[in-house]
């Protein structure tokens, strides 16, 4: 969603770092420049004018620090701003009210409201153990009703069942009554949209607003509309009263000026994001995480929040006590290929590690994106069980079977065991003797610097599982990040020994940081 922004924006700031003095004509240049990135991603105008406004007078008034570059300066006060306009801390959900609480859900048809309804109701069931009732309000659209009920269904959510002829206002009181008799904890109210505002919609939405006395009004809002989706916010915000925004799409390829401009503009905060088709593919909004994101300082919090939602504790407990005896076989770096695709490919983690995202064009001349991943994995699920277990076996002819098995060819089948043997090798060396092997020395050095004590050991299988760590710790965890040289861009990981960006765990493979590269993944150019 960000990435053309992201570019641009460091591109600019880079050139100011560099410098060992600014002037205040070097300033106001650099703000010029990014004035004209925020606009050409769709940022308001009047948010832009502020924003910029408040960079320049902190930036030129500001008392620099002995041991920061002007430059350095100047990125910070970008952050802090950015983080400021997208709303300084994150909020969730309120569900502080007696139950049963009433969330009413508005915006225009097609924004993507019946299935968000759905996806929170998931949420609040899974992870908050909510007991939610759902109630389609759409009278007009056709199957409406018949949609929430089938998504209540396949996320295993109660839906009111459908009394044909009934009014929206008369169907929201029904759905509490209904919650309060079901002994239910939240009721989801889905309402009717339109395709664009008109009187009888905002007339109908302060009915239903009137009869249900919802605690929590969110806006749902496409997050490509871009410029009309700050008009949309507004209008909905003077004639009903939103308390909180959900932006869908936020997967997509659009500029990202209405997530920038939004909160801006209505004040009210952007709760929740849209990530993709799936149930549990919707996510709290971080405004620290979102700027760190564009201003290329990764998001490490996510990445681990991430990695301990995704990844297996079994098999990564059961990787570390192979990787302790030095075996890792094709099985294994499979497993790690499955894990970083279910964790957003290489793509993903690279947008969250700092100082990584210009990796993403870099590999991407190389030919190395994800889908390298799945023909890797059709490579190996080509071979018998002895040949993963033992690669030695695979002479000329069974790779020309397999090749024929996996629609690849002799040279891809050898690029993979090149990259298994190189991993091979460095999980020896992992798993080696002496103060118990070189992983849990390197696990060592990153759990101290990140105040984590023991908690980031058995990161064996791919990333650690961090389910049990306590929340305020990964809150915590982005300003250890920082302090620790994390949040620069080309920082390295501290008790690394020294690998810039290596990140070990992801396949065993280092992450690709200023000299690294990936064992396996030949093509990538190395810097010289």
């Amino acid at each position: 969603m960000f990435e053309n922004l992201q570019d641009r924006l460091g591109s600019i700031l880079n050139g100011l770092t560099g410098r060992g003095a600014l002037s205040e004509a070097d300033v106001s240049a650099a703000l010029r420049e990014v004035r004209r990135a925020l606009l050409e991603a769709d940022v308001a105008l009047d948010v832009v004018r502020s924003f910029t406004d408040r960079v320049r007078e902190k930036a030129v008034g500001a008392e620099i620090l002995k041991s920061i570059k002007p430059g350095q300066m100047v990125v910070k006060i970008v952050h802090d701003e950015l983080i400021e306009m997208l709303g300084g801390e994150g909020v969730g959900i309120d569900l502080h009210a007696p139950a049963p609480v009433v969330v009413m859900m508005v915006g225009l048809q097609g924004s993507g409201k019946t299935t968000t309804s759905a996806k929170i109701a998931h949420r609040l069931s899974t992870r908050e153990k909510k007991k939610v009732l759902m109630a389609s309000l759409d009278t007009r659209r056709p199957a409406a009703q018949e949609q929430l009920r089938q998504l209540g269904a396949q996320a295993n959510i109660d839906t009111l069942p459908v009394i044909s002829g009934q009014s929206p206002t008369d169907i929201a009181a029904r759905a509490v009554q209904a919650a309060k008799l079901g002994g239910h904890d939240v009721v989801i109210l889905d309402t009717a949209g339109r395709t664009h505002i008109d009187e009888p919609l905002m007339v109908e939405m302060a009915d239903i607003k009137k009869r249900s006395n919802p605690h929590e009004i969110l806006l749902v809002a496409d997050s490509l509309t871009g410029q009309d989706a700050v008009n949309l916010a507004r209008s909905f915000d003077e004639r009903v009263g939103i308390t909180g925004l959900v932006l869908t799409r936020m997967d997509g390829d659009g500029r990202g000026g209405a997530a920038l401009s939004m909160r801006a503009v209505t004040g009210k905060p952007i709760k929740l994001i849209g990530v993709g088709e799936k149930m549990s593919e919707l996510e709290e909004f971080h405004p620290r995480r979102i700027a760190d994101r564009i201003l290329g300082m990764g998001d490490i919090v996510s990445l681990v929040e991430r990695a301990s939602e995704n990844i297996d504790a079994e098999k990564a407990a059961a990787m570390a006590a192979k990787m302790a005896k030095g075996k890792f076989d094709l099985d294994d770096l499979a497993d790690q290929l499955r894990q970083m695709q279910k964790m957003g490919g290489m793509g993903g983690i690279m947008g969250m590690m700092p100082g990584m995202a210009g990796m993403k064009d870099k590999m991407a001349a190389a030919g190395l994106d994800d889908k390298l991943f799945g023909r890797q994995i059709a490579i190996i699920q080509s071979m018998t069980k002895a040949e993963r277990t033992n690669p030695d076996l695979l002479k000329h002819s069974r790779k020309k079977r397999i090749a024929a098995g996996s629609g690849t060819d002799a040279a891809a089948i050898n690029k993979l065991l090149k990259m298994h043997r190189q991993m091979a090798d460095m999980m020896k060396m992992m798993g080696g003797k002496g103060k118990g092997g070189m992983m849990k020395q390197m696990m060592g050095g990153l759990a101290g610097k990140m105040g984590l004590g023991g908690g980031m050991g058995g990161m064996g299988g791919g990333m650690p599982d961090l389910s049990n760590i306590d929340p305020r710790q990964l809150e915590a965890l982005q300003k250890q990040a920082e302090a620790a040289g994390l949040g620069k861009p080309g920082g390295g990981m501290p008790g690394l020994g020294g690998l810039p960006g290596g990140l070990p765990g992801l396949g065993g493979a280092k992450l690709p940081g200023l000299g690294g590269g990936f064992p396996g993944l030949p093509g990538l150019p190395k810097k010289k």
